[in-house]
């Protein structure tokens, strides 16, 4: 068993103490055990090398002074080479109880990943114990789903992409990444299309160029020139100083047009023009200015049905769709549905400062079962509104509140512990969730104007 192989979710964490007091290593004992480690002790360097080549562990705490002498902990440094060259990736706590300063930072220096001084703060040790095992799942978790080419990875955040539904999508990716063409994606609300925009770009040519992103919803008709071409000084009365506009901004990079079914019809020919040619003016100039950008447009508006309704130009349509990538629901990739929430589980966990082991086996259970209207977004927020409501080191079912999408009781008396911008984000979420990713509908929910809504989502970071 290699020691990669230590863990999984719910495996209790794995801990090998190696210190040569033997009153020492029972009180660890018996304080881990206490905690829901599984603890097996060694007494000295060689025992320890002996432990960690005949089995696996999450992590290891072990002292730095031992028999051969007191006080300079050449000894435990000497132990945390060797260990490191058994397994770099295994997380090692170091101990004294002669510590300073130099030693510790010798210690870290050498790939310690933590640091305790003896007589040690019990709630301050399994904390660190259960961040370094936690971090050392997800990571092998990652590692797990890149050898099984599952995993794309991109310059923002992992695209896990493990379900058979996914895989046609992935290879289109593979194949398209690298070329020029403008590309549509489309799904319901949701899915990760910015994920997938981003992902597409990082793997281009284009990679270390601007990618530039606007929400074509959130622009109101009147500034749609000035934000996509720009003006100068003067154009109107407005117009304080000359504005750049995002054609220009993503010169030589790719510019994302997310919800793009939401351009105004008297827009669209603006748009046709410059993407055909990729010419331009600003507002209030003569001078014709060109972009060389790739084009990444995404909607989850049906704009077949919008060309035949006349609110979409049919040209627009073939300028933009050269190859279109058409993103699953979350509830056809259920394969996805915990490899998704377990990241969102570390990264939020980490965000709002928790300690937690990842989700009980029922919670599993509804996180699989639940139809997730909202897809993708919908998941996160939900593992969201967990990490702030939980109590307890694993986050259970009903901390989920998989039942109808909304903001319940229990998750609005916690708001008066809420900073104004994460309630403000809570309701925002549990809107879209209650209109199935319908952003104008959420808007007249919330008492605002869509380009509000926009707004304020650009603003929170959150995706739609």
């Amino acid at each position: 068993m290699s020691p990669r192989d230590a863990s999984s979710t719910h495996k209790p964490p794995h801990v090998l103490v190696a210190d040569d007091q033997r009153d020492v290593r029972e009180a660890l004992r018996l304080l881990l055990k206490g905690e829901g480690f599984v603890v097996e002790l060694a007494s000295s360097p060689a025992g320890a090398l002996e432990a960690v080549g005949r089995a696996a562990y999450d992590a290891v705490l072990i002292d730095l002074n031992y028999t051969r002498d007191t006080t300079s902990g050449a000894e435990g440094l000497d132990l945390l080479a060797n260990l490191q060259q058994v397994d770099p990736e295994l997380p090692v706590i170091v101990m004294t109880a002669w510590g300073t300063i130099e030693l510790a930072v010798e210690a870290m220096r050498r790939g310690a990943r933590d640091f305790v001084e003896k007589p040690w703060d019990n709630a301050r040790l399994c904390s660190i114990l259960r961040n370094q095992v936690a971090l050392k799942r997800a990571l092998a978790r990652g590692e797990r789903l890149a050898a099984e080419n599952l995993l794309l990875r991109g310059g923002t955040e992992p695209f896990i992409a493990g379900a058979p539904s996914m895989q046609a999508l992935c290879e289109m990716i593979k194949r398209v990444a690298p070329s020029d063409a403008n590309l549509l994606i489309t799904g319901e609300p949701g899915t990760g299309k910015g994920l997938v925009a981003r992902l597409l770009h990082d793997n281009s040519p284009r990679a270390a160029q601007p990618f530039i992103a606007v929400n074509m919803g959130s622009i109101p008709e009147t500034m749609f020139e000035s934000e996509m071409f720009g003006h100068v000084r003067g154009a109107f009365t407005d117009a304080k100083a000359d504005r750049i506009g995002r054609f220009e901004l993503a010169d030589g990079g790719t510019l994302f047009l997310d919800e793009i079914g939401n351009v105004p019809w008297s827009q669209q020919g603006k748009l046709l023009r410059v993407l055909e040619s990729g010419e331009f003016e600003r507002i209030g100039s003569s001078r014709t200015q060109q972009a060389s950008v790739r084009v990444i447009a995404a909607t989850n508006a049906d704009l077949t049905a919008a060309i035949a309704a006349g609110g979409f130009r049919k040209d627009l349509l073939f300028r933009i769709n050269t190859v279109e990538l058409k993103l699953p629901p979350l509830r056809e990739r259920r394969e996805d549905i915990l490899p998704l929430a377990e990241r969102y589980l570390t990264s939020l966990a980490s965000r709002y400062g928790r300690v937690l082991e990842g989700f009980s086996p029922e919670a599993e259970r509804a996180l699989v079962a639940h139809g997730w209207p909202g897809n993708v977004r919908e998941l996160a927020h939900s593992v969201e509104r967990a990490v702030l409501l939980g109590a307890g080191p694993r986050i259970g079912a009903a901390e989920l509140q998989l039942g109808p999408a909304g903001v319940t009781p229990l998750a609005t008396a916690t708001m008066d512990r809420m900073s104004l911008e994460d309630a403000e984000r809570v309701l925002i979420r549990a809107a879209l969730a209650r209109c199935s990713g319908n952003a104008t509908q959420a808007a007249t929910e919330l008492g605002l104007s869509r380009s509000a809504l926009y707004r304020r989502l650009e603003k929170l970071g959150i995706a739609v």
